[in-house]
């Protein structure tokens, strides 16, 4: 069975109860880090925010069965109040005037995904490399699963800036629980007084990667990222460690076209 398909079939089954991204990662035999950057490229959801979208929308459904309090405590919220803030905060309407309506039409519920886990694109044979300490310097926005299409417009502010055949980075760092990261578009320097005023610096460690040429546009990078975590990782037996993963586009990248291919540099545990 595969390891989404084990962590779907988990949330389905657990979603009104109290359950952490750890208690979920534990299900599906992944880290919590893993299970986030996996999970986010197969369904365009944040785990936790879909966990919470499924609950209240079940909640939704329930509207007209009982009193709000008992689909609040059936749906694992403690008290009312807790549960229209949630409820509101998720469709910008409340409980009460979701019960008043008698409908559900204009509420934009979460469905239970069925997920298809055919294989992806073919990769081709990672090269292993110790990465060097690198400082780099340029843009950065904060993303989820469900905003991750707005990168391009990142890039679109970033490349200005840069030199045609410059060597830059997009990086994705900073991951938390609730699914958010953020990436930054950047260039190398040997110095970070050399990065322009409003720039943020990044420093990155000393690291092992598996590094995956994507061939292809780069409209198309999204399901080589899929593959990777969803494929190729799980059944490496290797572990992603905590660090920031990268895009390295060389001098044989043409920003304008799209394609001239991409490195991705996955850290690995040692």
């Amino acid at each position: 069975m595969h390891y989404l398909a084990k962590v779907l079939w988990y949330i389905e089954s657990h979603y009104a109860e109290n359950i952490s991204l750890g208690d979920i990662a534990h299900v599906g035999g992944a880290s919590p880090c893993h299970l986030t950057r996996a999970f986010g490229l197969a369904t365009g959801h944040s785990v936790m925010r879909y966990v919470r979208a499924r609950r209240l929308s079940e909640a939704a459904l329930a509207q007209g069965a009982q009193d709000i309090l008992s689909v609040a405590q059936q749906a694992g919220y403690s008290s009312h109040e807790a549960f229209t803030r949630a409820f509101r905060d998720q469709f910008q309407l409340t409980p009460e005037r979701v019960r008043a309506q008698r409908h559900v039409a204009n509420l934009a519920l979460v469905g239970a995904i069925n997920l298809d886990v055919a294989p992806g694109v073919v990769l081709e044979p990672p090269r292993f490399e110790q990465g060097p300490a690198l400082l780099v310097a340029g843009l950065v926005e904060r993303y989820r699963a469900e905003t991750s299409a707005a990168i391009p417009a990142l890039w679109q502010r970033f490349l200005p800036h840069v030199a045609p055949g410059q060597l830059v980075y997009g990086v994705c760092c900073n991951n938390d629980d609730a699914g958010n990261f953020d990436y930054l578009c950047a260039m190398p320097v040997s110095d970070f007084s050399q990065a322009p005023d409003g720039w943020t610096r990044l420093r990155i460690a000393p690291q092992r990667y598996a590094v995956f040429r994507h061939r292809g546009h780069i409209s198309t990078i999204r399901a080589t990222w899929h593959t990777l975590w969803n494929a190729w990782l799980p059944q490496s037996g290797l572990e992603v460690a905590d660090a920031p993963d990268f895009e390295r586009y060389d001098q044989q990248f043409d920003p304008a076209s799209g394609i001239g291919g991409v490195e991705i540099w996955l850290p690995l545990k040692a």
